[in-house]
């Protein structure tokens, strides 16, 4: 049995039922199931439970899985586009937390462009991974993971203040991955996928 999503998944029943409770009793059952998944992912992190309460923000409607949007960018050379990551020192293909306001694909773009000074135009949507599915460290929060073939439209490389720098990278050298973001088989499929417009999109 997966206990973390377990746990995840009792943590969003209480939580649903929080926005839904019609009653003090209601309310006061699904609080417990909140607190109580709060509990076990504690004792599974090895962490105070207060350490936690800072981590979540309390919902106010039906909780949803985060999304996180990235691109999957070639140069002319077959090379991949990868930014470093200040917070781990390991790399990744650009992307973040999609922002509201935004089109999952201005997302790509906006955080290409950001992270690594490349302008890109999306071409095709890649994949759309569930991130509980894939060979991820465990995350406290539920993730997919859309990203995007795009191509080079301009830009030079750069990093900012989050990515310490950013490189090309041929897919047989492969840099240290920042594996919570993007792992080895991925980005091999991904290359596969960008190389032939016939493949369909993977998706979980």
């Amino acid at each position: 049995m997966d206990y973390l999503n377990a746990i995840k998944r009792i943590k969003a029943l209480g939580e649903t039922g929080l926005v839904y409770a019609q009653n003090s009793y209601e309310i006061e059952r699904n609080q417990e199931l909140v607190d109580l998944s709060q509990e076990m992912m504690a004792e599974m992190a090895q962490k105070p439970v207060e350490s936690l309460d800072h981590f979540y923000v309390p919902p106010t409607e039906y909780p949803t899985p985060k999304v996180d949007v990235r691109a999957f960018v070639l140069n002319e050379n077959d090379e991949i586009l990868f930014a470093k990551e200040v917070v781990d020192g390991h790399w990744s293909i650009p992307g973040g937390w999609a922002d509201i306001g935004f089109t999952p694909a201005e997302i790509a773009v906006k955080e290409t462009e950001e992270e690594t000074g490349i302008d890109v135009e999306v071409e095709r949507l890649l994949a759309v991974y569930d991130k509980r599915c894939h060979a991820h460290p465990p995350s406290a929060f539920y993730v997919y993971k859309i990203i995007f073939l795009c191509r080079v439209v301009g830009g030079e490389l750069r990093g900012n203040f989050d990515i310490e720098e950013a490189r090309w990278f041929p897919l047989d050298k492969l840099p240290a991955l920042s594996v919570d973001r993007i792992v080895e088989s991925q980005v091999h499929e991904l290359y596969k996928l960008a190389k032939n417009n016939n493949l369909p999109v993977v998706f979980d």
